[in-house]
Formats: C-alpha cells, sequence, structure tokens
C-alpha cells in the first residue's frame, strides 16, 4: 500500500465483523479526549453502533472517522448523528483532581471504565483505543492500536468523547476568557501559555503538568 492510501484510508469495520463472527453481539468503541491540555477534565465515550454481521460501512453516518481528521463543523453534525442513530451512548470524564492525584493515564482508564459504565446496558465486547485496557471492565476486551482510524465503533466513540470536552472547555472559557479555551481546548499553544505566564493559572489547571508546575513555582505559590 503507498504512503498515500495508508493517509487516506479510512475506520472500518473489519474488527467488528472479526467480533461478531465469534458470536459477539452488542459491540462498545471507547476512547478518550484530553490527555495532552494543561487545563480541564479527561472525557472518554463508550458507543454502541447500530451494526451487526451484514452491516456495512454505507450503513453509518456519511463521513464517520478519527476525530482528530474532521473539522470542529465536521465533529458537531456527526456528534448529532451518531446521537440520533447509536444504539446505547455512555460518556465519562475523570477531574482535573483525579489527574493530579493518579496521573494522566490512570485518570483516562478511569474515565473509560467509567464511560463504559454509564451504558444502559452491558455490551458483549468492547474495542478500545490504545495499547492498554482499563481495569475491571464488564467484558471481555481489545485494546487497539491507533483504534479510531481502524474502527468505525471507536471512531464514534472518539467524536462524543472530543465534542463533549471541547464543550466543556468552551462553557469555562466564558468563566475564563483571558486563556481562549474555546479556540485551543487549553492545549498548551503560545497564547495559552502566555495567558498562564501574565495571568496565573486557574483551579482548572492541572497542576502536575510541567508547564502548570513552573508557573506556580516561580509565583512561588507550589
Amino acid at each position: 500500500m503507498t504512503r498515500k492510501a495508508v493517509q487516506s484510508a479510512r475506520p472500518d469495520l473489519t474488527l467488528e465483523r472479526a467480533l461478531f463472527a465469534s458470536g459477539v453481539q452488542r459491540i462498545a468503541g471507547v476512547d478518550e479526549a484530553g490527555r495532552g491540555p494543561l487545563a480541564g477534565p479527561v472525557v472518554a465515550a463508550a458507543v454502541i453502533l447500530p451494526i451487526g454481521p451484514d452491516s456495512q460501512v454505507d450503513d453509518l453516518p456519511a463521513g464517520l472517522n478519527d476525530s482528530k481528521k474532521l473539522t470542529a463543523i465536521q465533529r458537531e453534525a456527526l456528534f448529532e448523528q451518531i446521537q440520533a442513530c447509536a444504539l446505547a451512548i455512555g460518556v465519562g470524564e475523570a477531574s482535573v483532581a483525579e489527574i493530579d492525584e493518579i496521573n494522566i493515564l490512570h485518570a483516562a482508564m478511569l474515565a473509560m471504565h467509567r464511560a463504559v459504565t454509564a451504558l444502559p446496558f452491558a455490551p458483549d465486547s468492547l474495542l478500545i483505543d490504545g495499547n492498554r485496557l482499563p481495569k475491571e471492565l464488564p467484558c471481555p476486551a481489545q485494546a487497539v492500536v491507533k483504534g479510531d482510524a481502524r474502527s468505525l465503533s471507536i471512531a464514534a466513540a472518539s467524536i462524543i468523547a472530543k465534542v463533549t470536552r471541547d464543550r466543556i472547555m468552551t462553557a469555562l472559557h466564558a468563566e475564563f476568557p483571558i486563556y481562549g479555551w474555546d479556540r485551543n481546548s487549553a492545549y498548551g499553544v503560545a497564547a495559552h501559555k502566555q495567558a498562564m505566564a501574565e495571568h496565573g493559572v486557574t483551579e482548572h489547571h492541572r497542576r502536575s503538568f510541567r508547564p502548570v508546575r513552573e508557573i506556580l513555582e516561580r509565583s512561588g505559590e507550589e
């Protein structure tokens, strides 16, 4: 396969079909958003799409893809379409306090576990983005590296998680507009770091993250 073909490849139902062939009926894709930002919670979603052994990509919302490959407008539109067609959706988050206490990796695992347990009914199997699994899941699960680019179920979860988190940060922006969270989602872009240096940090900033910790150290708060 050429590099161009790899770059243009979209997630499909290959992993889901393999599970259906093994007798599984209800599959939830799971993904999280917000590991990298300097502020705000990490949010995860679990999505059970209306698919079965004979389902085709065309049976799902057009353009469904890894959230990172979509524009904000595309994500918003697909968010609504997924909400309308999914059999079930669960959303979970881990707070800034939890991120600082147990670290971002474990907080992301906690958010994904909460998303799965927030589903209105238990799935038969999980496809989870990444190379490790949360503990004590209610059903068998498979970790899928770059899963949001391979599985449509995980891609749907990535969109729900990303849009949900972006909306949280936009709401927080109304309270703290100087940081530009409605535009940068609290990632460590230059403008955000400059605002932190000039105005300090808020209770929503992750104190365990180096750029935030350095600001606190310089101000004598740490």
